[in-house]
């Protein structure tokens, strides 16, 4: 099948915003994901598809940032879970209070 010449070319590639932070992230996440929906509401035209490829890229490092955060507060749970093992009081109160800091920004 062949394609015509401007279906052969690739879209220019994007940096995106980028996410520094977990609440970057999520803020990022949200954003763009409403405008990943506004243009999904309508018929899709090349325009749209070159939209769509460009808001990936900023979608795509939100959720590098996310699963980044999420790993470490995995990490950090299990300190948590290690600790109270081992009856570790401050262990366990530090690592918890470090876990519960990261998990309500997520909560939101």
């Amino acid at each position: 099948m062949a394609f015509d010449a401007p279906a052969q070319e690739r879209f220019d590639h994007f940096k995106g915003e980028q996410s520094t932070s977990l609440e970057e992230a999520l803020a990022n996440f949200a954003e763009y994901n409403e405008k990943l929906e506004v243009v999904l509401n309508g018929e899709l035209e090349p325009a749209d598809m070159a939209e769509i490829h460009q808001l990936t890229y900023t979608l795509e490092n939100a959720l590098e940032r996310i699963n980044i955060e999420l790993a470490q507060l995995a990490e950090t749970l299990e300190e948590v879970h290690l600790g109270s093992e081992q009856l570790a009081y401050d262990r366990v109160r530090e690592a918890a209070r470090l876990y519960l800091e990261t998990a309500r920004k997520i909560e939101k």
